[in-house]
């Protein structure tokens, strides 16, 4: 193992707690990593196949892709060979694509060392079927290959059998040519078809600049909108996974993260930290949540009268819920209110209370509550707020398994909020969660 001299970790064996509220939420998803070649040859790789092996701890399956284009330089010089590409962006000829398949052995092998090494089950993957991309601007691309079928049951036993699927650059085509495919554009490709959590870019160098300056949580439409400006400053070595990942999130791929490998723990900070350390480019989901305006008032009501009658709600007349409208969120689809929450901020908006969360009957178990509490947290922490707090009578599972939250006491309440608490006589279950 490497030493921290590339990078310091931010987590902390004290931040356990943190990460295992995570646990339930990535257990069984998939993950799709892409590894540059240039991260392999790296002194921190072997860290990175210890992250690996805590993500498979924790029940998440992964499937590696890796790049070769280091390598390939290094090669080329080596035996002076001029090659059309190394990264997989434009033509390659046939003593490109004889070297590629070469140092793509190589590549994999010691991937497979270092999971090895690890106690990881690991096998190369052939389930990425390629076809020739042809002519591009009038200009035979040779032995370049886009992905024309993945086999994903193939990917999909292997993940059962917790196995993690190994896949290289260089893919047949029907008769068994070899043809040499992007790894962006085949980690993005694997990521939206086996329906992947997340893809992550795992590169040596720092996440996306704009300016100089990092980004960090960005919308998957400002990210196309910056791959169109050609003064966006995106370096050319990053502009490929930007590229697909835009492509993956187009496809159903909820996140896409692009980070430095270099650094000592990146990949478990990224996902179970709540700051993060790269960029994570993200879809769209919460297009069906707005702020609540006046007129909804009397759907707010209405909706929330269920859960008034089963005891999980407090009652709010249709007139109270009118005079605190701008502090509800409500969920929109159709037109019509299938969603509410309300939000209640205390003591300069450091701590902001959830209430009247619910989600009408044929619209539960579909993800709508988790990403009303999700845009309730990006909301707060926008507003400044440094926790989350809530109370419930019979949701506790789902605050706590499902969004992250902590079983608390009254001393965990502001000062407004616990005299409240005490003279309602509930008896809720008291949660919080820190921003």
């Amino acid at each position: 193992m490497t030493s921290q001299n590339a990078g310091e970790s931010t987590i902390k064996p004290t931040d356990l707690r943190g990460i295992l509220k995570y646990v339930p939420m990535f257990r069984d998803h998939v993950f799709v990593i892409a590894l540059d070649g240039s991260l392999v040859a790296h002194e921190n790789f072997e860290n990175v196949l210890l992250d690996i092996a805590v993500l498979r701890s924790l029940n998440i399956k992964v499937v590696l892709v890796h790049g070769v284009g280091q390598q390939l330089n290094a090669l080329a010089d080596l035996r002076k060979i001029a090659i059309t590409n190394a990264h997989g962006e434009g033509k390659t000829d046939a003593q490109t694509l004889e070297l590629a398949t070469e140092v793509s052995a190589l590549v994999s092998l010691s991937i497979m060392q270092g999971l090895t090494r690890n106690g990881l089950r690991c096998a190369l993957c052939n389930g990425v079927r390629s076809k020739e991309v042809g002519i591009v601007k009038g200009e035979d691309q040779l032995f370049s290959g886009r992905v024309d079928k993945l086999d994903a049951a193939l990917f999909n036993s292997l993940l059962e059998a917790n196995t993690i699927p190994i896949v290289t650059p260089i893919a047949f085509n029907r008769e068994g040519t070899s043809l040499r495919i992007n790894s962006d554009l085949l980690a993005a490709e694997l990521a939206s078809q086996l329906d992947a959590s997340k893809l992550v870019y795992l590169t040596t160098q720092d996440g996306l600049l704009v300016d100089g300056q990092p980004l960090t949580n960005l919308p998957v439409a400002d990210l196309r909108a910056l791959l169109t400006d050609e003064q966006s400053g995106i370096s050319s070595r990053l502009h490929s996974k930007a590229q697909h990942a835009v492509q993956a999130i187009g496809a159903g791929v909820p996140r896409a993260h692009i980070l430095d490998g270099r650094l000592f723990g990146a990949l478990l900070n990224e996902i179970f930290d709540k700051v993060g350390i790269g960029t994570m480019v993200y879809s769209n989901e919460y297009q069906s949540i707005r702020r609540a305006m006046k007129v909804d008032a009397y759907s707010i009501y209405n909706i929330t009268q269920n859960g008034v009658r089963s005891e999980t709600l407090l009652d709010r007349s249709q007139v109270e819920i009118e005079a605190a409208i701008e502090d509800f969120l409500v969920y929109e689809i159709d037109g019509s209110i299938v969603a509410c929450i309300h939000l209640q901020s205390y003591e300069d908006s450091r701590v902001v209370e959830i209430g009247s969360v619910y989600v009408q009957p044929f619209y539960q178990n579909k993800g709508v509550g988790r990403q009303m509490i999700e845009y309730a947290e990006f909301d707060a922490k926008q507003h400044g707020a440094q926790r989350m707090i809530a109370m419930t009578t019979q949701a506790t599972n789902f605050f706590t398994k499902l969004c992250g939250f902590q079983e608390g006491s009254p001393e965990d309440l502001p000062a407004k909020r616990k005299t409240h608490y005490q003279a309602n006589g509930r008896n809720s279950k008291i949660l919080y969660k820190d921003l």
